[in-house]
């Protein structure tokens, strides 16, 4: 019977990749963006540098842990041997990366038998790295993350995201105009993963977002949890994610839900 992997371990493998991936796409972005594809509209983009990181990413994973699962963005899914898969995004906040704002990120997750026990957030811009494994606490390179302690949900700064189809849009831009009057100030970063570690480390209150994948948010709220901070995912949520300080979690989950129309369905 082979050994279960070891979280630390698998921590350190998706840091070590993710600082890597980060140098790829800071150092490559001029060629990178020459390239630039739609996906599910004509603002969903996709630059050759998240083809070319994630085959990266893939190619390593595949040497240095053979047999395992790959789920990403751009290429699907390889089917795992070991019961171990990675769920990997090259560059989560894409639009941000073409237009050449800092805030994008690498994420990289490690899941055993269906749960995810390590993972590693990258900021290549600052080259801040985030990163936590079950049990272990979560850091921002050295330091330990801990959240805020925000007094209530009206006096907490909230992050949200939007998707790229414009009935989305809609729906989602009608959910956050009935929260603005409830929280202190509303922030749209443009990358999940940033927005969660951000959180994690008490640069903000609490985020939510209605119609994510696993890629966005896999590796970030392992290391939200591991901050002290509540998650409630959308596979309990009916899409709906939100991450904050448990103070506020429920109380905007609550919010949330009484204004997210039944008729808009679970977002694909």
């Amino acid at each position: 019977m082979t050994a279960r992997p070891d979280p630390a371990a698998m921590r350190d493998l998706a840091v070590d990749l993710g600082v890597r991936a980060g140098r790829l796409i800071r150092e490559g972005r001029a060629e990178g963006i020459r390239d630039v594809q739609t996906k599910t509209s004509d603002v969903d983009v996709v630059t050759a540098m998240d083809k070319a990181c994630e085959s990266f990413l893939i190619e390593e994973l595949r040497v240095a842990r053979p047999g395992d699962g790959v789920y990403g963005e751009e290429h699907g899914e390889r089917a795992s041997e070991t019961g171990v898969r990675w769920i990997i995004d090259p560059i989560d906040g894409t639009v941000n990366y073409l237009y050449g704002i800092p805030d994008y990120a690498v994420s990289i997750a490690c899941e055993i038998d269906g749960a995810v026990v390590a993972g590693a957030v990258v900021r290549p811009h600052s080259r801040a790295v985030y990163h936590a494994y079950a049990g272990g606490g979560a850091y921002r390179d050295n330091v330990p993350l801990h959240g805020s302690t925000p007094a209530s949900l009206a006096a907490s700064l909230v992050a949200t995201g939007f998707g790229y189809l414009a009935a989305r849009r809609e729906q989602q831009g009608a959910l956050v105009a009935k929260v603005l009057g409830s929280v202190r100030d509303i922030r749209r970063i443009g990358s999940a993963a940033l927005d969660i570690c951000y959180a994690a480390e008490g640069r903000l209150d609490a985020y939510y977002e209605w119609g994510l994948h696993a890629w966005d948010f896999a590796a970030a709220t392992l290391i939200a949890a591991e901050a002290g901070l509540t998650v409630r995912s959308p596979a309990h949520e009916a899409g709906l994610l939100v991450v904050g300080a448990p103070a506020v979690a429920d109380d905007l989950a609550r919010l949330l839900h009484a204004h997210i129309d039944p008729s808009w369905g679970v977002p694909d």
